[in-house]
């Protein structure tokens, strides 16, 4: 049947099950903001303060759902907006469909009003950009889009719409087809020229050539990295874990992927890794690194990581193999279908001596002598009263490490991090995209001082949506990981790391029509963290630390993983 093309586009959401959209109108994308007045019931807008607060809550919403995340933006300044989310879901693999939209045809490439190239600028930080010119190929186009974000490793797309492609006038034809039948359309296929649309099967001789390694191997460590979370299997990985009756270490991004809490849980590897992570990648005979792509802060140094150990690395993506440590051995295949087959073919076995050696290395060290308040006061009080599933998303910085040192993670998309680009801003965007995909679940987003004056300005979205987010501030009034290096590393030279400077985040929080709490110590942070999740709307707890509270441990960057600056 013949339906205007912007209606298209919004039929090719609902095929999508979208029900959630963020983003920011401008002149370029109205036809298309014009037609979702007429989907008010069957697609939710959410309008944000900024494009790049647009773009995080995408991503949040994709990574703590599962499902495909949805972005809008304008042309011009409201694109290239987009751009440092397009790259934060681009490294760390989160399913976002960013849609934009450009000038008319005959303005295309005259530095027109807020003309841009955003397929050209986009290009390296996506799967796959769509520059549309034929409105004939929405319905093609779209389903490919959401097809390519999902399927095997998955990954931003950006589709740009020229204006007149949107125009009111625009007729096309197009036949309504389920999300389960379009990714077997014959349309999407014959487009899908560089893209494969299904996992890559593993093979099975490597699977059992690795079930032979585990078999000989007497001081096994399993690394679960971000793939096991994006790939949902947790359950799996965790099965594997307990047949191997091995330690677990755990990146960053692999949070989630398996209890934080369990008896064979190690804690973080690498950078910040527990002291138990690090020797035990230092002195294990077999590494076993499922979805980790050993990025520069587990593997600091490639020529020592894992010295003494056969390296095998299961990663979806083959480009990631031997790509930053060389491995003895590999599997290329989801790690959910790895897992699965290699499950299969293993008996149970006992590490005893080995974990008797790993394990009690686990015990944390002795916190320094403190008359204010800490980190480790505040995340304690955080998890000991928040509901045991609360999604937490970070900003980048110590908090982000104190985070996840101090919280214990139990299932895929609870920790919401920016791991592989560093994105400081990104946590409020995200724990916004978190609330809304979980309703029913407490978020609470932490922050730095540095960072949250990067994203503040969404405290306006907070409020206009009725979130009750929690917002925890680590306020030492500096731009704390920075100052860290510059303490241990360059001499006490603080140069531009101090932030003796406003807001005073107690009154922000009040002028956005939020309640702020100014805490100083244990006692008010337990009575404001109760507030807050009794309070019913979004809150600021406006934490005070010591400028010189550091993350411990710390190895610096290229040395041996267990040649510690900082135990």
């Amino acid at each position: 049947m013949k339906i205007r093309a912007t209606q298209a586009i919004m039929e090719c959401l609902l095929e999508q099950e979208v029900d959630t959209v963020f983003g920011y109108p401008g002149g370029t994308i109205l036809n298309l903001y014009d037609e979702l007045y007429n989907y008010q019931g069957k697609i939710r807008h959410i309008l944000t303060a900024h494009e790049q607060g647009a773009s995080h809550a995408a991503d949040g919403y994709a990574r703590s759902t599962g499902k495909v995340g949805v972005c809008f933006a304008t042309s011009g300044p409201g694109a290239t907006n987009l751009t440092t989310g397009i790259a934060t879901a681009y490294i760390d693999s989160s399913p976002v469909v960013f849609i934009t939209c450009n000038v008319t045809e005959p303005m295309l490439g005259k530095d027109s009003f807020q003309e841009v190239d955003i397929t050209g600028i986009a290009m390296p930080i996506t799967k796959a950009t769509y520059l549309v010119r034929d409105a004939q190929t929405i319905p093609d186009v779209m389903r490919q889009a959401f097809a390519v974000a999902a399927t095997g490793r998955p990954g931003p797309v950006l589709i740009d719409f020229l204006k007149n492609v949107t125009a009111p006038s625009v007729e096309i034809d197009y036949e309504f087809v389920p999300w389960t039948q379009n990714r077997s359309c014959s349309s999407i296929q014959a487009l899908s020229h560089s893209h494969e649309l299904k996992s890559p099967e593993p093979d099975l001789e490597d699977i059992e050539i690795l079930a032979d390694m585990l078999a000989q191997s007497q001081r096994p460590l399993l690394i679960c990295g971000g793939g096991v979370v994006r790939g949902r299997a947790h359950e799996q990985f965790r099965e594997l874990a307990e047949k191997l009756d091995a330690p677990v270490a755990i990146t960053v991004m692999g949070g989630g992927g398996f209890p934080g809490g369990h008896p064979l849980t190690t804690g973080m590897i690498g950078m910040h890794g527990s002291k138990a992570s690090n020797v035990a990648c230092s002195e294990c005979d077999l590494l076993l690194a499922v979805g980790c792509r050993f990025s520069d802060r587990v593997a600091l140094n490639p020529a020592t990581f894992a010295s003494q150990a056969k390296i095998v690395q299961i990663d979806i993506d083959r480009s990631e193999i031997d790509k930053n440590v060389l491995t003895d051995h590999h599997i290329v295949g989801s790690a959910k279908r790895v897992l699965e087959l290699l499950n299969q073919r293993l008996p149970q076995y006992e590490h005893k001596e080995w974990k008797e050696h790993i394990l009690p290395l686990r015990e944390p060290s002795i916190p320094r002598d403190s008359q204010s308040l800490t980190p480790k006061q505040v995340l304690e009080v955080i998890r000991r009263l928040a509901p045991w599933d609360t999604i937490v998303s970070t900003d980048v910085g110590q908090h982000q490490m104190w985070s996840i040192q101090h919280f214990h993670f139990d299932y895929p998309g609870q920790l919401l991090t920016s791991g592989g680009f560093g994105t400081m801003g990104f946590g409020l965007g995200a724990a916004i995209g978190a609330k809304l995909g979980n309703p029913d679940k407490v978020v609470v987003h932490t922050t730095g001082d540095g960072c949250f004056r990067m994203n503040c300005n969404e405290l306006a979205t907070v409020e206009h949506y009725h979130l009750p987010i929690i917002t925890v501030v680590f306020n030492n009034g500096t731009l704390g990981m920075v100052r860290q290096w510059q303490n241990l590393i360059y001499h006490q030279r603080y140069s531009q790391t101090t932030l003796d400077r406003g807001p005073d985040f107690v009154k922000l929080a009040e002028a956005y029509g939020l309640k702020g709490f100014r805490v100083t110590n244990r006692q008010e942070m337990e009575q404001a963290m109760k507030a807050a999740l009794e309070a019913g709307c979004g809150c600021v707890l406006d934490c005070h630390l010591d400028m010189d509270e550091m993350v411990r441990p710390m190895v610096p960057g290229g040395a041996d993983i267990t040649d510690f600056l900082l135990k």
